[in-house]
């Protein structure tokens, strides 16, 4: 398997096992999964030249909006699996640590707090949320989740690898 093979399955993985994750909140903390409808309606409102709003929520709903978040989140994913190995090297796939995983991992939580939260609506960090540190804990968490699983699926992954 290549580079994109790798990128493919390593950024997949890890965004599977944050899902997991999401889906295992529910009962254990009592906080609902993530709405990537909310994504694909503010993704597809860029098209019309409208990168942020007082409320995505209010926002005019989008034909599509559930499948285009999804596929959102799963390329977003994949991308920050390439910087991943762009930044360590493919033979990271070979001999995965677990450092540059949480590294990558939990720095995209800038994505978020810089980018998704501020262009939705909710502030930088979540600032206009009613509960930032909660929901600032959370996105820390998950994208640590993701990290764990960029690190897990290229233990899986190194089978696959064949230089």
């Amino acid at each position: 398997m290549d580079y994109v093979g790798l990128t493919l399955l390593i950024g997949i993985g890890a965004t599977a096992v944050m899902d997991l994750w999401g889906i295992l909140r529910k009962p254990l903390l009592g906080i609902a999964l993530p709405n990537y409808g909310l994504v694909g309606r503010w993704f597809a409102h860029m098209a019309d030249g409208h990168f942020r709003h007082e409320s995505i929520a209010a926002a005019a709903p989008v034909r599509g909006e559930r499948l285009i978040g999804w596929a959102v989140h799963y390329l977003t994913g994949i991308a920050f699996a390439a910087l991943l190995i762009a930044i360590w090297g493919i033979e990271w796939v070979r001999q995965p640590t677990p450092g540059p995983a949480l590294i990558v991992g939990i720095g995209t939580v800038l994505a978020p707090f810089l980018l998704m939260q501020p262009g939705m609506g909710a502030g930088i960090a979540a600032s206009r949320t009613p509960r930032p540190g909660a929901a600032r804990l959370q996105s820390l968490l998950t994208h640590a989740v993701f990290g764990f699983g960029l690190y897990a699926t290229a233990w899986v992954a190194r089978s696959f690898y064949s230089p």
